[in-house]
């Protein structure tokens, strides 16, 4: 595998975890035939069940299997580079500029163009992984838990994984795997993967505990490294399932941007190469530049940026590095497969609760919330609907789904609506 394919898949890899693992499958098991379509889909799987961005762990489980703790090393840091100097850029860009009518009406329609976007990513994840009729009910059940109920997301996945597991126990028509062809499945190991791990673990826990240490939990530095730190392990369900969870906590909780910044914290992500997850980048970024902690706002935002960056992604290395071995043993094990089967629909479910999240905050300036009989529901004021962003974002819908145009020119098209309605309605 050369090194430069991961670099390629990286630069080209727009639209978010979907298109990127499409994109994926089609380089590695169609065009190069390194893997074969069950060897790809079973490390996919379990790259599902993990905290984090999917699509880069699965780069960094496929650089392992093909060459060990460097592969991995080599896959994952590659599918990570191009993107994370380009979010870093725009960062800078936007807080410096993000007063300009020209910078304020790309990001009004950069957050129309963002939610055609989810939902597209919701309609294509959900045909490849909703077939049957066990999965369809099982997205369906972790959206509502999510949207209704306000369930903590390990619990859904951790439901949905236990649900596959005893379906496979007692194989129905429905089942959600087929079972193996043989009953001996090809292994790998690479040697020296235990103390790959030991050493990402090591790194963060020195990277957190020196912060607490030397800074104080006050200190905006540390809280960055703990609250990233946390979702690293508990934000199950891929990019977009973590978006949410930051999102929320970003905004509510810290308040270090507002509902609007996120969105357009997650439109850079969407015009720029690489995961989704690196607007978490975008939000450390500005937390450090708003948090006071150095003399230079932009110097403590570039080393709240790289810090951010640091302990999100560190933990993607430790989850694969630590798990990989076992889960390749538990290949032919039908249970275990019939449970990752199961995770994979749920987090169609966690996505479809990201697009309603989204909907709700870019389309409407006042909310609400209910509460009763166990419920926990976000819902919008109607009366407070956002006319100008409603329009921008039936334009979006009949360009990705009437028009069928790509990430990049829809992009376009809208960021230049938005800076047209910001200078005409200004």
């Amino acid at each position: 595998m050369s090194q430069c394919s991961y670099t390629r898949l990286d630069s080209n890899s727009f639209g978010g975890p979907a298109g990127q693992i499409a994109l994926m499958h089609r380089i590695i098991v169609d065009d190069k035939q390194w893997l074969d379509e069950d060897r790809f889909l079973h490390a996919l799987n379990y790259c599902m069940l993990l905290p984090g961005p999917e699509a880069q762990q699965l780069a960094t489980y496929i650089g392992w299997l093909m060459h060990g703790v460097r592969g991995g090393i080599v896959a994952g840091v590659l599918f990570i580079i191009p993107g994370a100097l380009a979010i870093f850029l725009l960062s800078w860009i936007y807080v410096s500029f993000g007063d300009l009518a020209l910078t304020e009406g790309i990001f009004f329609g950069l957050k129309a163009a963002v939610l055609a976007i989810v939902v597209q990513a919701l309609i294509k994840i959900g045909r490849r992984a909703l077939t049957g009729t066990l999965k369809p009910a099982l997205a369906l059940a972790g959206f509502l838990a999510l949207f209704i109920f306000n369930a903590p997301f390990p619990l859904v996945v951790l439901t949905a994984g236990i649900i596959g597991y005893a379906v496979a126990k007692h194989r129905g028509p429905d089942s959600l795997t087929e079972p193996p062809e043989t009953s001996t499945v090809e292994t790998v190991t690479r040697p020296g993967t235990k103390r790959a791990a030991l050493v990402c673990l090591l790194l963060w826990a020195l990277t957190v505990f020196s912060l607490l240490a030397l800074l104080g939990y006050d200190n905006v530095f540390t809280q960055l490294a703990v609250f990233f730190s946390k979702m690293a392990t508990v934000t199950f369900g891929g990019a977009y399932a973590v978006l949410a969870y930051v999102a929320q906590q970003g905004v509510e909780h810290f308040q270090w941007l507002e509902p609007g910044e996120m969105l357009e914290g997650l439109g850079l992500a969407e015009t720029t190469p690489g995961p989704l997850i690196l607007v978490t980048q975008f939000v450390g970024f500005l937390a450090a530049y708003r948090g006071g902690a150095m003399e230079s706002a932009l110097l403590a935002a570039s080393m709240g940026a790289l810090l951010t960056t640091w302990v999100t992604f560190l933990p993607c290395f430790l989850w694969i590095f630590a798990g990989a071995p076992y889960v390749e043993r538990l290949r032919s094990n039908q249970a275990i497969s019939s449970a990752l089967a199961a995770i994979t629909a749920v987090v169609v479910g966690v996505i479809a609760n990201l697009a309603a999240w989204f909907g709700v905050s870019a389309l409407f300036a006042e909310h609400f919330t209910v509460s009763a009989y166990g419920t926990d529901m976000r819902l919008p004021q109607l009366a407070s609907v956002d006319l100008p962003m409603l329009a921008l974002s039936v334009i979006a819908f009949i360009c990705a789904f009437k028009l069928k145009l790509s990430v990049i020119p829809m992009i376009g098209t809208m960021a230049g609506l938005g800076v047209l309605w910001i200078l005409v309605a200004g």
